[in-house]
């Protein structure tokens, strides 16, 4: 049997573990799915190429595996752009591989079938690295490329664009290379210098991001080394379980928690985070809140103490911020080399810390708009409805903006939100690609009225893999964000109040199951319901319900 270009991408995926990749078929990809149809991989076919990569994002962040996506050049690319950028701003492993013209066609503009005249710049800003693979030999080339980025560096997608040619003709089957570098540890030099500076300290505090997903244990023991108090970003929520004395949770945002991490530390130690602008927003409605307004620069910390940065990315641990310590290093191997350094004189620290944690997690609790209480209420009923380490996949919404800071997390990579991009219409593909790659565990959407008209055509996708996934849909006809940063700077609502679909008839029209909870508890109940369905179910919140006011 002829070995093509199509069939070493595939033989190359099998051989990384690959087993589920997400796409559309296409007159372009047909060389992908003749060896994909012969092979142990399973395709899941999505109705949008944009549903297809944010379904293979919503899969790396269940499985920690990367997730693919197959599909076709030009608008297929294009199309894909958005989810690729939601994954290049939250560092997810995602591989897109697409088609593109033929090698002799490449550059003229002569007007080919899905012709992009330089397919390659179109991913370049959005991705770890874009790449077009002009032999069959280059293919498993960029491939462990791809692979090690993944697992050695920051985990940026991969774009790779396999010319149409390339894809049918014989290749020499390439080696699959399966041992693959590990991430970096930190500097020793680097982590004694960073423990001094602990030592000294007597109010350290912690702020973890993103890249502290799978550092959770060291992490915790380095806190509790310290005594120090943990603050996340939102990529990082439930590193250390939010039910921690020491976890102040994914507060950064709130006013009282800024103060804590700007004035009252006299050590920061920021691990795996950014602290981009994101991590700092605060939503039009909860600045009406006693205490949620920033202290100053609402885009950017302003830390008095000692700061220590550790992150696998050197230019973050030196942008923006000018670092006492600078380490280079994955969060877990620093977290756990601090403990051991630390440890070397018997664990002495001189902390010190004489502010009431809980005080101040009641007092974010407690310093909340009335919308927020209204959200706060309904994400209670969805926590009391989940177990622990069920996997909530957010959109763009209100409800999802206040779920950030108040819905309970103990468990890390289970609150998945677009932070950084903030793309609409994520929640639904991702929650499918989440589902689908955590069989039997549970998943749960949680979508605006405006978010889910972005991707609604995935429902039908959900339906057609009988998934048992809840998609909690805030209804609050309109653009309720925008409407609301409109109304404070005196800007006449423009565009904000669309007109809706009827949700439950659209839903139903999909093969859904669909309800309409007339209190918090039938919200439990319809969650609970929902989970052993045969079918995803769209559980539809009206902001204006009575039993919310």
């Amino acid at each position: 049997m002829r070995h093509t270009g199509g069939g070493e991408l595939v033989t190359q995926l099998m051989g990384y573990g690959v087993d589920t990749v997400f796409g559309m078929p296409g007159v372009h990809t047909l060389a992908f799915f003749e060896p994909l149809a012969r092979s142990t991989i399973r395709h899941i076919g999505a109705r949008h190429e944009q549903g297809a990569a944010f379904m293979a994002d919503g899969y790396a962040r269940a499985t920690g595996k990367p997730g693919v996506c197959l599909i076709i050049s030009g608008p297929g690319v294009t199309n894909a752009a958005t989810p690729i950028g939601q994954a290049y701003s939250d560092s997810i492993p995602v591989f897109a591989v697409t088609s593109v013209i033929a090698r002799a066609d490449m550059g003229l503009g002569r007007g080919m079938l899905h012709e992009i005249t330089d397919q390659q710049a179109v991913t370049a800003p959005i991705t770890g690295f874009s790449a077009t693979a002009l032999t069959g030999r280059q293919i498993g080339e960029h491939l462990v490329r791809a692979m090690t980025l993944f697992q050695a560096e920051r985990p940026r997608p991969v774009h790779l664009s396999i010319p149409l040619d390339v894809l049918d003709e014989d290749v020499e089957p390439g080696p699959v290379r399966r041992r693959l570098p590990r991430p970096p540890g930190p500097n020793p030099a680097d982590i004694s210098a960073a423990a001094e500076l602990i030592r000294a300290a007597t109010r350290p505090v912690i702020l973890a991001g993103g890249g502290c997903r799978n550092a959770g244990a060291p992490l915790r023991l380095l806190a509790e080394a310290l005594q120090a108090p943990v603050v996340t970003t939102v990529a990082g929520k439930g590193v250390v379980p939010e039910s921690h004395p020491l976890s102040l949770g994914s507060t950064l945002q709130r006013g009282r928690t800024r103060r804590l991490v700007e004035a009252e530390a006299d050590l920061v130690i920021a691990i795996g985070t950014e602290i981009s602008e994101p991590d700092l927003y605060v939503t039009a409605d909860s600045e009406a809140a006693s205490d949620a307004k920033p202290l100053t620069d609402a885009t950017r910390l302003a830390i008095s103490g000692k700061f220590i940065r550790i992150d696998i990315n050197p230019a973050t641990t030196v942008r923006d911020y000018v670092p006492d310590v600078a380490i280079v290093s994955d969060a877990a191997l620093a977290a756990a080399a601090l403990v051991e350094e630390l440890n070397r004189d018997g664990g002495k620290v001189s902390s010190s810390w004489d502010t009431d944690f809980d005080a101040i997690r009641q007092r974010v609790r407690q310093d909340i708009s009335a919308l927020e209480r209204q959200h706060v209420a309904v994400l209670d009923a969805v926590r009391a409805a989940l177990p622990a380490d069920a996997l909530v996949y957010a959109d763009m919404t209100q409800i999802a903006y206040t779920g950030c800071v108040y819905f309970p997390v103990d468990v890390p990579g289970t609150w998945h939100f677009p932070v950084g991009y903030g793309t609409l219409g994520y929640a639904l593909p991702a929650s499918i690609g989440g589902a689908l790659g955590s069989p039997g565990r549970a998943c749960v959407a949680i979508v605006g009225d405006g978010g889910l008209l972005f991707t609604v055509q995935e429902i039908a996708a959900a339906v057609e893999q009988k998934l048992p996934l809840p998609i909690l849909l805030w209804d609050n006809d309109g653009l309720g964000e925008i409407a609301d940063f409109m109304r404070a700077r005196d800007i006449p609502e423009v565009s904000v109040r669309p007109l809706n679909p009827q949700f439950k008839a659209l839903a139903e029209s999909f093969g859904c199951l669909t309800a309409v909870p007339k209190s918090l508890k039938e919200v439990e109940i319809e969650i609970r319901r929902a989970l052993s369905a045969d079918r995803p179910t769209v559980i539809i919140i009206k902001q204006d319900s009575e039993y919310l006011r």
